[in-house]
């Protein structure tokens, strides 16, 4: 019950993870297109570039930060699949070359201590 419970809320961290990572990211595209969209108007609008620039820098800062905060997840994942080997239940211990599992494999199979 107890293995369970820890297999459970990793499972549910691990998801949470990934979960925010493609959250960023999917924010990093949106601005990415953002930008150009703005271009594409200041070009349509026939207006000077000064126009609006304060504007793009505000988002160039924006994009900055979650460049940043993309980092700072990413080192939070490291740090967590690095943590689980000091959790009962969760280390996993590799016996023979230590490759990777062949996709193609019926079963996930590892020995946990």
């Amino acid at each position: 019950m107890r293995k369970q419970l820890i297999e459970s809320a990793a499972f549910e961290v691990a998801t949470q993870v990934r979960a925010v990572e493609d959250a960023i990211e999917e924010a990093l595209a949106e601005i990415a297109e953002l930008q150009g969209r703005m271009i594409r108007a200041r070009a349509t609008f026939g207006i000077a570039t000064a126009t609006g620039h304060e504007a793009f820098e505000q988002l160039a800062k924006a994009t900055n930060s979650l460049v940043k905060a993309r980092g700072g997840v990413a080192n939070c994942h490291i740090s967590l699949r690095e943590t689980t080997q000091f959790v009962p239940g969760l280390r996993t211990v590799g016996f023979g070359d230590m490759q990777e599992c062949p996709k193609t494999a019926q079963a996930n199979l590892r020995i946990v201590a």
